[in-house]
């Protein structure tokens, strides 16, 4: 099938052309409260001008006041029957061959914004709660093996449910956020109290996010085979690590303040609409999971991610590590329906962290820990090394999948380190 055509220009190497058309929030540079769009190219489209145009014309989208919220929340709640209608209508809409924005030069004008010189883009929804998972295996083993040992480096819990913790929502910041060097205790030397001061070991974890869609009434699971349609899309997620402080306090209850500090997010939601051409086998699971989480259809996406490391005062940024997608052990629709099997409710917004994802060998490790062997080691970035991240470093996250002439990407999820403020 050949690429889709949109009067919009969209460079070749684009991640967001007409295939794509990931979800968002921005506010104009001129002010005006925020508002829903979606990423054409190097452009936003202003979601509420359309509808205020009268430009959705399907039955669920016609009266709806979703796209003159401030947030995605009440589009996210409707549910996959209105993602796919606003799907086809902005694809068609923004085809080369629709006339309807294309040749009216007023509208074109109010609904189509410059991204990089005039709009500034938010967090696309509120965020009730976050849940981070433990879900690469290849990442659990790496962790054991450096904490407990290689004899037994996974814990037999493992294989049989997805494992996960409580984040923390309040501190869950759009990419370009700076993030402030963390504090707290550490591992006392000898016989000393512990360390108490800036984290030493601050790391970064490449992960991504499932965004929730329509939630569940508390005590009602959702089934493991229509978790998909709770799922809306992803985002890159880079959660923030200190690990010192993590290995200090995470016994017995697991991380706190080592996590907390800080969580980026990418501003564009890829939805699983734009992702089902990259569906793609997952790892085979042994033991079988137990009923509730065995699924008819038990996929992963082929999303290739990339890390690198910008230091101080420079222009260049360094790749320090490619993993994908695809290396997770417990699926996004796994992990919902584990969340659930309590009883739990998911609330529209809610945000699903995969875990750090990690591939089998060492070009693929997902965080410094690994790379560095939690600091025995020395990783090379460009001219320099780094055992864990130094004040100053700016570490960005990306992500592009590669159809048959078009990308569907994710564009970057970026964050600098800042040194501890007084």
């Amino acid at each position: 099938m050949a690429p889709l055509r949109s009067f919009v220009d969209v460079p070749p190497e684009s991640h967001f052309p007409l295939e794509n058309l990931p979800y968002g929030v921005f506010r104009s540079i001129s002010g005006g409260d925020p508002r829903p769009g979606v990423a054409i190219g190097d452009y936003v489209l202003d979601l509420s001008a359309v509808a205020e145009a009268g430009l959705f014309d399907g039955p669920l989208l016609k009266n709806s006041s979703c796209f003159s919220q401030t947030s995605l929340n009440k589009f996210l709640e409707m549910g996959r029957s209105a993602w796919e209608e606003a799907r086809l209508t902005l694809q068609k809409l923004l085809s080369a061959d629709e006339p309807t924005l294309r040749d009216d030069e007023k509208l074109r004008e109010k609904c189509l914004f410059p991204v990089q010189s005039k709009v500034k883009l938010l967090l696309p929804m509120v965020i009730g709660d976050y849940t981070d998972f433990f879900s690469s295996m290849h990442h659990a083993k790496n962790c054991g093996t450096i904490f407990r040992g290689p004899e037994n480096p996974i814990p037999q819990n493992w294989f049989h449910l997805p494992i996960a913790y409580h984040g923390r929502a309040s501190s869950v910041v759009i990419s370009g956020t700076d993030i402030t060097r963390p504090r707290g205790q550490a591992y006392p030397a000898a016989n000393s109290p512990p360390y108490f001061g800036p984290s030493k070991k601050l790391d970064f974890e490449l992960e991504m996010a499932a965004i929730v869609g329509p939630g569940n009434e508390l005590g009602h699971p959702i089934n493991v085979n229509n978790a998909v349609d709770h799922i809306f899309g992803l985002v890159l997620m880079n959660d923030w690590s200190a690990r010192d402080i993590q290995a200090w306090e995470y016994v017995p209850l697991g991380p706190f303040l080592g996590k907390s500090f800080g969580t980026s997010i990418s501003p564009w939601i890829v939805t699983l609409d734009a992702l089902a051409p990259f569906a793609c086998e997952a790892p085979k699971q042994e033991p079988e999971p137990l009923p509730y989480l065995s699924e008819a259809r038990h996929v992963n996406y082929d999303i290739p991610l990339e890390v690198y490391i910008k230091p101080a005062g420079l222009e260049h940024q360094f790749l320090v590590t490619k993993s994908n997608f695809n290396h997770l052990y417990w699926t996004i629709t796994q992990q919902l329906a584990h969340h659930t099997v309590n009883g739990c409710n998911l609330r529209p917004g809610d945000l699903l962290g995969t875990g750090t994802i990690s591939g089998p060998n060492q070009e693929s490790f997902g965080c410094l820990l690994e790379l560095t062997w939690n600091g025995q080691k020395q990783l090379s970035v460009g001219d320099s090394s780094r055992n864990f991240l130094e004040d100053g470093d700016e570490v960005t996250f990306t992500a592009c999948c590669k159809g048959d002439g078009y990308n569907v990407g994710f564009g970057i999820c970026t964050g600098k380190v800042l040194p501890l403020s007084s």
